[in-house]
């Protein structure tokens, strides 16, 4: 048994503290938000259904304390969005914190970002270890249960030299962990930074029109949003070339971790693959510009990617134009909001600079 604090309350925790709470393991959930941790507070357990099953599952801590979830715990698990990152790294560091920490997911480098505080914190960071992916996909109802609609069959978890006590955290709690090589990689095959920012702003209308409510993946993936995640897929995967990974593009990516058929994608139709994947087929598409889509996965997930493409040297014309769209249409910088490669601590190194820094030469 393995004493677990998992940060966060969204989806991804409470999957995560349902499953391994099944698993055997102690389990204490934590949130900084007192309003979404009481559900769960005054029952002691996390209610759920879907690809895990139907139950409440019991869990020995549901706090708003961060002292008390960390107390005594062998393995720290971040289920937070990335723009919350920054805040729990800092604590972690002032805090002490030295036993291994798994993001799930890290976003586009979220190891380097945690490296990057806890050195400004002055701390020494502890084995991090990241997440190319959520480990499910979920959305927690007005009753308060997460429905889990996919649990994933493969993620890539990278880590920084030094973390490999994170690593084996990560594949000892989650079965589809797969060791990549580097963070590089682990950061790059993230499936959000492709699936969400083409979508999201190119709706942008709808979105913001009020009582026009549609599916993100079916309705929302015209051919024209297809064509243009297309192009960002190519360049993402230029990108990791550069860096001396050959990753599969987004639909193959998708059939791996399970929220697309293999069989559609060999149908040859990336558009048609993702439509049909049962998994997202009914998430609804936000119905504000204060969503995820455009508050994380633009500043934090393009933005990442734009520092490693300025370092691999490799251009981006479509991630450069969703990212300037982006925050035209969000009214604000996005270079001071999200992760840049002063953010990454990754600035003024070049490409061999960061596969040093990583742990792989060219």
């Amino acid at each position: 048994m393995t004493r677990v604090a998992i940060l966060g309350a969204g989806a991804g925790g409470l999957s995560s503290a349902v499953e391994l709470g099944r698993a055997g393991h102690e389990v204490r959930l934590w949130s900084r938000n007192e309003a979404t941790i009481r559900p769960y507070e005054e029952r002691g357990a996390v209610p759920y259904r879907g690809v895990l099953g139907e139950g409440s599952e019991k869990l020995s801590t549901v706090t708003s304390c961060l002292d008390e979830a960390l107390a005594s715990v062998d393995v720290v698990i971040v289920c937070l969005p990335a723009l919350a990152h920054e805040a729990v790294f800092a604590y972690l560091a002032r805090s002490g914190c030295s036993v291994p920490v798994v993001l799930n997911p890290g976003h586009t480098g979220g190891a380097l970002h945690a490296r990057a505080v806890f050195r400004a914190q002055g701390a020494a960071a502890p084995p991090v270890a990241e997440l190319s992916t959520l480990t499910y996909v979920a959305r927690v109802g007005l009753d308060a249960a997460v429905h889990i609609t996919c649990r994933a069959a493969h993620v890539r978890c990278g880590a920084l030299p030094g973390g490999e006590a994170a690593i084996d955290a990560a594949q000892e709690l989650f079965s589809c962990a797969t060791r990549a090589d580097d963070v590089l990689a682990s950061s790059l095959a993230n499936v959000n930074l492709v699936l969400h920012p083409p979508g999201a702003i190119l709706a942008a209308a709808w979105v913001e029109a009020p009582g026009h409510e549609f599916t993100f993946y079916v309705e929302g993936l015209t051919p024209g949003v297809a064509r243009v995640m297309a192009a960002l897929d190519e360049e993402r995967l230029a990108v990791a070339r550069c860096l001396g990974h050959e990753l599969p593009p987004l639909v193959e990516e998708m059939a791996l971790i399970g929220t697309v058929d293999e069989e559609q994608v060999r149908s040859g139709s990336a558009r048609e693959a993702i439509r049909a994947g049962s998994a997202n087929r009914e998430i609804a598409a936000p119905r504000s510009l204060r969503h995820r889509y455009y508050e994380e996965d633009l500043p934090f997930g393009l933005g990442s990617f734009l520092a490693l493409s300025r370092i691999a040297g490799v251009p981006v014309r479509t991630a450069d134009a969703l990212f300037a769209l982006g925050g035209t249409l969000l009214g604000r910088d996005l270079r001071r909001d999200g992760l840049g490669a002063r953010e990454l601590g990754i600035e003024g190194l070049d490409g061999a600079g960061l596969l040093e820094l990583v742990g792989r030469k060219r």
